[in-house]
């Protein structure tokens, strides 16, 4: 089905495109930066305990597996994604001050869930807006999103030194702050007027197109993807404390997260010129076997006496067990999904990935409470199922890529 005519308003391209596009972007991701590594820190010296820290994380990854997709639905039919930005930013900024109230676990709960419904839809609405530049356009993509990588590698690594100072009472401070600068960046977004496409993460999309996807090829790969990705979960809810627990610094934490996403970054700036020749299986699985090394690996660095430096060689792991899923999904549904079908294949791995990844979260919490550090071992068999239906996925793979 084509898409409807350009007004002539759309056919202007707004002042300085890219450059708002990129402040949205390095703004977004700083929020992020802080959070995944920070936010289970702060956690702890509230007083929670491992269950109750993995309740709080993985609460609203359920929730908004299901509240995002509407949301982006909301932001197809509205006159200007931009301005359904602009508001869910404003309410990120205003829930995620509830951090400030006394910390109970029901009020640290409830902050949670109410902040991932206008939160998560942030990144993929940014996506949306940029993406339709560059198909009205022809604007950069990689250009504008870069800066988003550089900012989430920013806060890992600024967020590190600042704990070190202030402690970990400052998360939520940066957290609000950082959303207050998303506010400005998101008021001098880019109008582009009424949307013509779906969001990739819209209800609307994966309902009208996700029965054609529903074939034994899709389904058992992007099942094993969302597997792997959940094998990670421990990494992300627990690593920060564990590594506080044996006597490494708040500044190093963020060093060791910061060096994961360059090592994520090279792979995307390399990856073309290693696996150019190698089947999308065949990178799913080296990523998937790289997600066990990691997990087998990870126990053992401090006891065998290679410190710090061996953390950041296991994390240097991220370049495999991270970026290469990443970019194997997105080959995968390159090759043989249509171009009018992307948008819900994308919302369905999305679903997969959030609710296999909320639910190893829940699950990592005990892990952590009765086994400390060696509850990475515990992932070493959610990585394998996932490569296992890889290996299925194999067995059904298309001929021949899917005619564009």
């Amino acid at each position: 089905m084509s898409l409807p005519p350009l007004s002539p308003e759309q056919l202007v391209k707004p002042s300085h495109f890219e450059l708002r596009m990129s402040l949205i972007f390095a703004t977004l991701f700083v929020s992020q930066g802080t959070h995944l590594p920070y936010f289970p820190l702060w956690l702890q010296a509230k007083g929670f305990h491992a269950e109750q820290i993995a309740v709080i994380l993985a609460a609203p990854m359920f929730l908004r597996v299901m509240t995002t997709p509407m949301l982006t639905a909301l932001a197809d039919r509205a006159k200007d994604r931009a301005n359904v930005y602009i508001v869910l930013v404003a309410a990120s900024m205003v829930v995620s001050a509830g951090y400030f109230l006394p910390a109970t676990y029901v009020i640290v709960l409830a902050v949670s869930l109410l902040l991932t419904i206008v939160w998560t839809p942030h990144s993929p609405m940014a996506d949306s807006l940029a993406l339709s530049g560059v198909r009205r356009f022809g604007s950069n993509y990689t250009a504008m999103r870069k800066w988003g990588s550089i900012s989430y590698l920013g806060a890992n690594v600024a967020g590190g030194f600042i704990l070190a100072a202030a402690g970990p009472q400052a998360v939520p401070a940066i957290i609000v702050i950082s959303l207050g600068a998303a506010l400005v960046a998101a008021v001098a977004a880019p109008r582009m007027g009424r949307p013509r496409k779906a969001s990739p993460l819209s209800a609307t999309e994966i309902q009208h197109k996700a029965p054609s996807l529903f074939n034994a090829y899709f389904l058992y790969f992007t099942l094993g993807v969302g597997i792997i990705t959940a094998s990670h979960a421990f990494l992300y809810g627990f690593v920060s404390i564990y590594w506080k627990s044996i006597g490494i610094g708040d500044s190093v934490v963020g060093l060791l997260w910061a060096w994961g996403v360059v090592s994520e970054v090279c792979m995307f700036l390399f990856f073309n010129r290693i696996f150019a020749s190698v089947s999308v299986v065949r990178v799913m699985v080296i990523a998937g076997i790289g997600s066990i090394v990691r997990w087998v690996a990870f126990p053992l660095v401090w006891p065998l006496g290679l410190g710090v430096a061996g953390f950041f060689l296991v994390q240097s792991l991220h370049s495999v067990s991270v970026a290469m899923v990443l970019i194997g999904l997105q080959k995968m549904i390159g090759e043989t999904v249509s171009e009018e079908r992307t948008g819900a294949a994308q919302g369905i791995a999305y679903f997969f990935n959030g609710f296999f990844m909320a639910a190893v979260t829940l699950v990592s919490g005990p892990l952590y409470d009765r086994l400390g550090v060696d509850g990475f071992w515990a992932m070493i068999p959610i990585a394998i199922i996932g490569v296992v239906l890889i290996g299925l996925a194999s067995r059904s793979a298309p001929k021949q890529p899917v005619r564009r």
